[in-house]
């Protein structure tokens, strides 16, 4: 009995880690990947990507990052790159700040 409660446990901890690399890991990674090339990108491509994102931010329960990174899409087609650039950034770091699952420690896999 003792056993199947302790592997029931560790199967939350995995699938709430797996939804973290699903969402909020992805998340972030887009959102770097988006700024560091918004040269080269078209706004439809920045626009398409960051209501991802957004969606993304929604799904974890993230409202806030989610609607700043909706703003950032809105403004990508403005004239006002600065306004954009300043609401991604919000949202990058508000992405930052949010719950990371803890692990006891990594686990070894074979």
């Amino acid at each position: 009995m003792e056993v199947e409660i302790s592997r029931k446990k560790m199967r939350e901890e995995v699938l709430d880690r797996v939804k973290y690399v699903k969402t909020c890991v992805m998340a972030r990674e887009l959102c770097l990947l988006v700024r560091t090339n918004r040269a080269i990108l078209e706004p439809k491509d920045v626009q398409e990507i960051c209501k991802y994102i957004s969606g993304l931010c929604k799904e974890e329960g993230c409202n806030e990052p989610s609607g700043l990174c909706q703003k950032a899409a809105a403004a990508v087609g403005s004239a006002s790159e600065e306004k954009y650039l300043e609401l991604c950034a919000q949202s990058c770091a508000k992405c930052g700040e949010a719950k990371r699952p803890t692990s006891k420690k990594d686990a070894y896999v074979a």
